[in-house]
């Protein structure tokens, strides 16, 4: 892994293998971080440990060359995460991508009841897949057919969340941090929130704060690359 000074990374030989730490930036995809660093670096064999959706941003694992082999092995490893849930609202993506289309009161809610329910959110628990989601069914994507308005029957995945820590609270954000196992989705969890406390909620951000023992504060940006390597990356296509 490059723990070096930004300012170094051209002397590295990407091409035979390194394990990169990038903190995404909001409103682009993991793959639009492949593709940039791609054309920074002229590489063909580079690859992510794992999907942030464009709404979220943090940490991804990038590897090149030889490290992709250990793609697979990273994608497994415990993530955190920290974020803020809105309650009372609700949108059909459970997050930010889509407009709020339910309101209802929540102005009753205290912080005994949302610690009561992130407790029972924590565990091994079932989760039922968004249908704004990359799950594909039928050979096509969930939020394919999302988007045309359809809905289809999932079935309920088994995740573990270690952790559902609720770090502060003020009407009507909910501010909390989450330790949990590979595909877990935190939307669906700020969802599930709404439910048990009768009122909907939707997930307004989100960060991933560490994959295993990596820690977003030891990753670099994209444009840090740009920089160093003096590289146009802004155009994405």
């Amino acid at each position: 892994m490059i723990t070096r000074p930004v300012t170094s990374y051209k002397e590295i030989d990407f091409s035979a293998g390194q394990t990169i730490l990038i903190d995404k930036p909001l409103g682009i995809t993991s793959f639009d971080v492949i593709y940039r660093l791609r054309r920074v670096l002229h590489l063909k064999k580079i690859g992510h440990a794992g999907t942030l959706d464009p709404k979220a941003t943090g940490l991804l694992i990038i590897c090149t060359g030889k490290s992709t082999r250990k793609i697979e092995s990273y994608m497994g490893l415990v993530k955190e995460y920290t974020g803020t849930i809105v309650l009372g609202e609700q949108t059909p993506s459970m997050d930010t991508e889509t407009e709020v289309h339910i309101r209802n009161e929540s102005s009753h809610i205290k912080i005994d009841d949302i610690l009561r329910v992130a407790a029972g959110l924590t565990g091994e628990i079932d989760q039922l897949p968004p249908m704004y989601s990359a799950v594909s069914k039928n050979g096509q994507r969930l939020y394919t057919l999302a988007r045309k308005g359809e809905t289809i029957e999932r079935e309920t995945r088994r995740v573990t969340v270690e952790e559902f820590e609720i770090t502060s609270w003020e009407h009507p954000v909910v501010s909390f941090r989450v330790v949990c196992s590979k595909g877990t989705y935190i939307r669906v969890l700020a969802h599930d929130m709404g439910e048990k406390l009768g009122c909907g909620a939707y997930l307004s951000s989100l960060r991933r704060t560490a994959i295993g023992e990596f820690r977003v504060e030891d990753a670099v940006t994209i444009e840090s690359f740009r920089e160093i390597f003096n590289a146009d990356t802004r155009d994405v296509s």
